[in-house]
């Protein structure tokens, strides 16, 4: 990573709930724009491409739905693969053993004591793979 990269802000950290809805954002992979998402699942955040690892079709029942009901798993509303959310692992489905592809991200505080999530930002990291989209790509 070069040392010019800046984290990019998603959301604030109040928009996710923890097991609940997700956030989408952009990111650009091999010159190409590609969905992203963002969750909450036990108090942290964890960053994924909106690609299912069975076939790259988008992974959310509805805008930023990706857990399934018990909200213990990530679905893919079209082939019902279920991924563990703090790793992305398929642990059910047509990709079993299969993986989602990671997106760096963390949560920052503004209050440099820590915060909690109602005054905080996820932000993402561009690497090497997955860079910010610039007016260029398609």
């Amino acid at each position: 990573m070069s040392e010019s990269v800046v984290p990019l802000p998603i959301c604030a950290g109040a928009a996710l709930e923890d097991g609940g809805r997700g956030v989408r954002f952009e990111v650009c992979v091999s010159g190409r724009r590609t969905p992203a998402f963002v969750i909450r699942y036990g108090g942290h955040v964890y960053a994924y491409l909106n690609q299912c690892a069975h076939v790259p079709m988008e992974l959310d029942w509805s805008e930023g739905q990706f857990f399934e009901t018990s909200g213990l798993y990530l679905m893919c509303a079209t082939h019902g693969a279920t991924y563990e959310p703090d790793t992305g692992h398929c642990v059910g489905g047509p990709c079993r053993g299969g993986a989602l592809q990671p997106v760096h991200v963390e949560e920052r505080s503004a209050d440099p004591n820590g915060g909690d999530a109602a005054h905080t930002t996820v932000v993402w990291w561009p690497d090497a793979y997955i860079e910010a989209p610039g007016p260029s790509a398609v």
